[in-house]
């Protein structure tokens, strides 16, 4: 399957989202800030990018907008406990092909990834 590159500082946030994906057969490989996703999106090209909004030093908008910047072709979804409609819409413009919230289910991040994957029919 993909290459997935998990980005948040929050340990449990990792954890889950890696229970959630590895079963389907993706890679996994872990960042805990912004400054390091850059690095590893560079050195692992990942297929993909689960990125938290809310990081300190360096937030989630700032690594979306830095990693579009320098890759136009970065499939990034957005991970956030932030439910409001402007938050999503502003990240979706910003270069976002998805958008999943804590608490994570694993329906809707699959379905996230799979869309952004372009991966039909499973979940």
């Amino acid at each position: 399957m993909a290459k997935i590159l998990i980005v948040d500082d929050s340990g449990m946030s990792r954890k889950i989202l890696r229970k959630i994906l590895q079963p389907e057969g993706h890679e996994i490989i872990e960042a805990t800030n912004g400054l390091l996703a850059i690095e590893t999106y560079f050195l692992e090209k990942p297929d993909l990018v689960l990125l938290d909004m809310a990081m300190p030093e360096m937030s989630g908008t700032e690594v979306l907008e830095k990693l579009r910047q320098l890759d136009g072709q970065a499939q990034i979804i957005m991970a956030t406990a932030d439910l409001q409609e402007m938050t999503r819409t502003s990240v979706l413009a910003g270069g976002a092909v998805g958008y999943v919230t804590k608490p994570f289910g694993a329906a809707k991040v699959l379905a996230a990834v799979n869309n952004a994957l372009g991966i039909e029919g499973v979940v």
